[in-house]
C-alpha cells in the first residue's frame, strides 16, 4: 500500500468530490438498468395486445427520460473525476520538478534528461489515466452489475437462470490473479524502454549538429532505432499479454449469453418466463458485456498505472546527499574561507579528488587556481557552493562549518560562473538578469558591459530582446561566456567564482574583462579557476594543483621565481604556444 500513498493521500483531499463523482455515475447505473425491464414490459404489452398507442407513446417518454437523466448524471460524474485527475497530474508534476531542485549532483549524474522527462511526462499521465478513466470504469463496471442483478430479480427473473447465466463471470477473479501480476512487470518493462528512448532522443537531437559535422546520421538513426526497437518490443510483450487478458472477458460474457438463450429460451417455452422477462434477460446480460470489458481496461490499466506509479515513488523518495540540518545556520556574511586537509572522493569512485588540501581564502582577496586538467581546481568551487558535500570540519566559512551553513544562504551569497555557462531559451537580457528579476536595463547594461558583451549586443537588431536558441546557441561560444559571465556579474555576490569562464575568449577581450573585475571587485572575495596564467597573474595568492595536491603557492612573482616549478613551466608553454599562434 506503500506505493499507493501518492494516491490515497490525494483522494482523500478531495473524498467529497470523489464520493460526488461516484453517486452520480452510481445513480445514472440505476437509472440505465430500468431500460431492459421497461422494454421487457413493452414486448409482454405488445404480445397480449394491452398495449395501446397512448401506451407506446409513454413508455417511450419514459425511455427518453431515462436515456437524458443518464447521460446528465453519468456525464457530470465522468467531468467532476477527469477534472480531478488533470489536478492530481499539474499537482504531481508540480512535485517531481520540487524534488527535481533538491536532490543533489551526484543523482543527476546517474540519470540522462531523457528518464528524467519520462518521469514528468509518461509516468504522471499514466497514473492520471488510472485515477480518471479508472475510477469512472470501476464505479460504472461494479455498480452496473449490482444494478443488473437486482433488476433481473425485480423483473422476475428466476434465480437459478440468473445463477446459471452469470456463471461463467465467476472466472474473473482467477483471471485476474493470474494476469495482474504479469501485466504490471511488462509494463514496468515498458516504462523503462520509453524513459531510455526518450533518454535517446534527447541526446540524438541534442547532438545533431555534431553528427552533421561528422556525416554520422546513419550511426545516430541506428543508435536511435535500436532503442525504439526495445521499446517496440516490451509493448508487443505487453500488448499479447493484456490482448490475451480482454479477449477472454468478452467471450464469457457471450459465453453466459449463449447459456441464458439455452437455458432461458427453453424456460420460455416452456411457459415458466414471460417473453418480456427472456427479453429483459438477454437486454441485462448484454449490458453486462460492457462493464466486463471494462474491467479487463482498468486491471490493465491499473498494472501499468501501478509500475509508473512506483517509479514516481522511488523519485520522490530519493533523499539529496547534500541537505540542510535541522539548525542551519544563516550566515550574515561571507568572511575568510579556511580550507583545512581537505580531502574528498566522489562518490563511487576509487581515487581522491582531492587530498590534504589546506589553504586560506581572506575576505576582500583574490584567489587564483590553476593546475593541469583533472587536478581538482572545479571540484573545489563544487564543494564550496556544496554541490557535493564536504567533509565536516574541513571547510569553514566566517568560522562556522559549511555543513552547518543552510544551503540557501550559501548559495545565495556566492555567484558561480562555470566554463560552459548554461543559457536559457529567452532573451539575452533575461538570460543576465536572472539572479535579479527587479533588475532594470541600465543595470542590466553595466553588467554586459563589465564582461565586454555591450559591444556585441548592439551588433544584434533586437539588441538585449534577441531570443536565444536551445542552450543559448544563437551566440558564439566566447559571447556565451561573457554573457554567463555577465549574469555572475549581476549578482554582486560575496564571493564569486570564475571556473574557467574566459576559455573562449581571446586574450585581448581577457586583459580588458580582468582589468573590470580588479575595478568591479575590489575589496570583494574572488576565486579565479584557470588554466591560463594570464587570467590569475593578478590574484592575491595563486594556487597551483597537480593530481589533487598543492604543489606551490604564492604571488606570481614567486612562483616565477621557482623556474623549476609547475607554475612556470605551464607559464613558459603558454608564452611558446602564443609566440607560435
Amino acid at each position: 500500500m506503500k506505493n499507493f500513498e501518492l494516491l490515497t493521500s490525494y483522494v482523500k483531499q478531495n473524498k467529497l468530490l470523489y464520493l460526488t463523482a461516484v453517486i452520480l455515475i452510481i445513480l445514472s447505473n440505476v437509472d440505465q438498468s430500468l431500460l431492459p425491464q421497461m422494454l421487457g414490459k413493452v414486448t409482454d404489452g405488445l404480445k397480449d395486445g394491452s398495449l395501446g398507442r397512448n401506451g407506446i407513446i409513454q413508455y417511450s417518454l419514459i425511455l427518453l427520460a431515462i436515456a437524458v437523466s443518464y447521460g446528465v448524471l453519468f456525464g457530470l460524474g465522468q467531468f467532476t473525476i477527469m477534472r480531478l485527475g488533470r489536478r492530481f497530474e499539474f499537482i504531481t508534476r508540480g512535485k517531481i520538478f520540487t524534488q527535481f531542485a533538491k536532490l543533489s549532483e551526484d543523482f543527476f549524474s546517474r540519470q540522462g534528461t531523457g528518464k528524467l522527462l519520462s518521469y514528468v511526462m509518461n509516468d504522471v499521465t499514466s497514473v492520471r489515466e488510472a485515477i480518471s478513466f479508472g475510477v469512472t470504469q470501476t464505479t460504472n463496471a461494479v455498480f452496473m452489475v449490482i444494478s443488473c442483478v437486482a433488476m433481473m430479480l425485480i423483473t422476475g427473473i428466476p434465480v437459478i437462470l440468473i445463477l446459471v447465466s452469470v456463471g461463467p463471470l465467476i472466472l474473473i477473479p482467477f483471471l485476474v490473479i493470474y494476469f495482474g501480476p504479469r501485466i504490471r512487470e511488462r509494463s514496468m518493462h515498458v516504462q523503462e524502454d520509453l524513459a531510455t528512448m526518450t533518454e535517446s532522443a534527447d541526446e540524438q537531437i541534442g547532438g545533431i549538429r555534431v553528427t552533421k559535422t561528422f556525416a554520422m546520421e546513419d550511426t545516430a538513426q541506428r543508435r536511435f532505432d535500436d532503442t525504439v526497437d526495445g521499446v517496440r518490443a516490451a509493448q508487443l510483450r505487453l500488448v499479447r499479454m493484456s490482448s490475451l487478458f480482454q479477449a477472454i472477458l468478452p467471450f464469457l460474457g457471450a459465453l453466459s449469453l449463449v447459456v441464458s438463450l439455452l437455458v432461458g429460451g427453453y424456460m420460455t417455452i416452456q411457459h415458466h418466463l414471460s417473453l418480456g422477462s427472456f427479453v429483459a434477460l438477454t437486454f441485462y446480460l448484454r449490458m453486462l458485456t460492457g462493464p466486463l470489458q471494462q474491467i479487463g481496461n482498468v486491471i490493465n490499466m491499473m498494472q501499468r498505472s501501478g509500475a509508473s506509479l512506483e517509479r514516481v515513488n522511488r523519485l520522490l523518495a530519493e533523499v539529496p546527499s547534500v541537505r540542510d540540518h535541522d539548525s542551519a545556520i544563516e550566515l550574515s556574511s561571507i568572511g575568510d574561507i579556511e580550507i583545512d586537509h581537505l580531502n574528498f572522493t566522489y562518490p563511487g569512485a576509487s581515487e581522491k579528488a582531492l587530498e590534504d588540501i589546506t589553504f586560506t581564502i581572506r575576505k576582500g582577496h583574490t584567489v587564483g587556481l590553476i593546475g593541469r586538467t583533472g587536478s581538482g581546481k572545479s571540484t573545489l568551487a563544487k564543494l564550496l557552493l556544496r554541490v557535493y558535500e564536504p567533509p565536516e570540519g574541513a571547510i569553514r566559512i566566517s568560522g562556522e562549518d559549511i555543513t552547518e551553513v543552510s544551503l540557501d544562504t550559501l548559495r545565495r551569497k556566492i555567484g558561480y560562473v562555470p566554463q560552459d555557462g548554461f543559457l536559457f531559451s529567452t532573451d539575452i537580457a533575461d538570460n543576465i538578469a536572472f539572479s535579479d528579476r527587479s533588475a532594470n536595463m541600465q543595470q542590466i547594461r553595466s553588467a554586459a558591459d563589465q564582461a565586454l558583451l555591450l559591444d556585441s549586443v548592439n551588433t544584434f537588431k533586437e539588441g538585449f530582446q534577441t531570443k536565444l536558441g536551445e542552450r543559448g546557441l544563437t551566440l558564439s561560444g566566447g559571447q556565451r561566456q561573457r554573457a554567463s559571465l555577465a549574469r555572475g556579474l549581476m549578482k554582486r555576490p560575496e564571493l564569486l567564482i570564475l571556473d574557467d569562464s574566459m576559455s573562449a575568449v581571446d586574450t585581448l577581450t581577457e586583459s580588458g574583462i580582468l582589468g573590470n573585475l580588479v575595478k568591479e571587485r575590489q575589496g570583494k572575495t574572488t576565486m579565479i579557476i584557470a588554466h591560463r596564467i594570464s587570467s590569475v597573474q593578478h590574484a592575491n595568492e595563486i594556487i597551483v594543483l597537480d593530481e589533487g595536491r598543492i604543489v606551490q603557492r604564492g604571488s606570481h612573482e614567486e612562483l616565477m621565481a621557482r623556474r623549476d616549478g609547475l607554475y612556470a613551466s605551464l607559464y613558459r608553454i603558454q608564452q611558446e604556444g602564443l609566440q607560435h599562434a
